[in-house]
């Protein structure tokens, strides 16, 4: 079965590299974009199948060799050798051959609202938002916010941001869920600690060829920017509201105020509102399976409490890990030092569509 699939992508990874010399491919970005990155993939894959059938022949060949008592030590070592870098080599083409989240390499829509707790909730926020920008830095990503509503306290009842980079929606997507905070407030006299809690929401960002967007359903309005309090923080009518049906039951809102440029805003504001759209489009395909196949760790349902971060025992608990790994460093994460979680995660979801895969018979 392996052999099958590799012979398969075998004949693809012929077509990618043919394609890639096509002069109508050269001229065509979008198309370019993806035959790269496709031939990207298939080129590990290829050079591991290659070392694979190589390491197979020398391996035949030294069992051959085992019954010439003057070759024997030396096939025997050689016959080790190569049945070990194979078991190594089929280990790595099981994990690449699990296919992947196409929409992984996109830049991603990052939402964080504030839930229950108050003022706490959304000082939470804002330490969400400073651990993925860290987070973002580390991995060699980017954040730009786009619209947040402060409060008085410097928290924010709402952010909405975009994350930039090859492989940012990868980087986020697990993120997706409600964050819980148990802590003791900076407006506690008392000492108390109290639980608050964060809903973030990670969308791919949606292409245009993906979302077709109506103009007869999308109201464009503009203003003036507005920073902390109210304060006026541009003289100019350059942030931009787009509202898909407004005042239906399909209603979508989306803000940004992000530059000085209305344009910008605006074409930033659609993007959103097609990553949303997407997004709706992908909840409503998956609804009918849902509930007897999982492809992402928990349901991925914006009120799954997916994290918890307690302040008193200094550790955070993602509650889609078992057992000791499910805990980590509060200090660290919070420092945007997500990687050993996100990779945690990973392996989870990996070793889930391999029994998945496996069950199949694929």
């Amino acid at each position: 079965m392996l052999t099958d699939k590799l012979t398969e992508l075998e004949r693809e990874y012929h077509f990618v590299e043919r394609d890639l010399a096509d002069p109508a491919v050269l001229g065509d970005p979008n198309r370019l974009r993806t035959l790269t990155r496709r031939h990207s993939e298939l080129s590990r894959i290829m050079d591991l199948w290659r070392e694979h059938q190589q390491l197979s022949t020398a391996a035949r060949e030294a069992r051959d060799l085992l019954a010439d008592p003057e070759m024997h030590e030396l096939a025997e070592a050689d016959l080790l050798n190569s049945t070990t870098r194979l078991g190594a080599i089929e280990t790595e083409l099981d994990l690449l051959l699990i296919p992947s989240d196409p929409s992984d390499h996109k830049n991603a829509i990052l939402e964080l609202r504030a839930g229950a707790g108050g003022d706490e909730a959304g000082l939470f926020a804002a330490d969400l938002l400073r651990m993925y920008e860290r987070y973002a830095e580390q991995a060699g990503l980017r954040i730009t916010v786009l619209d947040a509503n402060e409060s008085d306290l410097g928290g924010f009842s709402k952010v909405t941001a975009e994350v930039m980079g090859e492989g940012a929606f990868k980087a986020f997507k697990f993120e997706r869920g409600v964050h819980r905070v148990q802590r003791v407030p900076a407006t506690e006299t008392q000492g108390r600690i109290h639980t608050s809690t964060v809903t973030v929401a990670v969308l791919p960002e949606a292409e245009e060829t993906e979302v077709e967007l109506n103009p007869n359903e999308v109201r464009i309005d503009v203003f003036r920017s507005q920073g902390a309090g109210g304060q006026s923080v541009n003289t100019t009518d350059s942030a931009v509201r787009a509202a898909y049906r407004p005042g239906t039951p399909d209603e979508i809102i989306v803000v940004c105020q992000e530059t000085r440029s209305q344009i910008k805003n605006r074409e930033k504001a659609l993007n959103i509102l097609r990553a949303r759209l997407a997004e709706r489009q992908r909840e409503a395909a998956d609804a009918d399976v849902r509930a007897s196949r999982q492809a992402q760790i928990g349901s991925g349902d914006r009120s799954e409490k997916v994290r918890t971060y307690n302040y008193a025992q200094d550790r955070v608990t993602d509650h889609r890990l078992q057992g000791d790994d499910k805990n980590f460093p509060l200090g660290k994460v919070i420092a945007g030092d997500l990687s050993p979680l996100v990779e945690a995660l990973q392996r989870v979801l990996r070793d889930r569509q391999i029994a998945e895969m496996a069950d199949a018979g694929v």
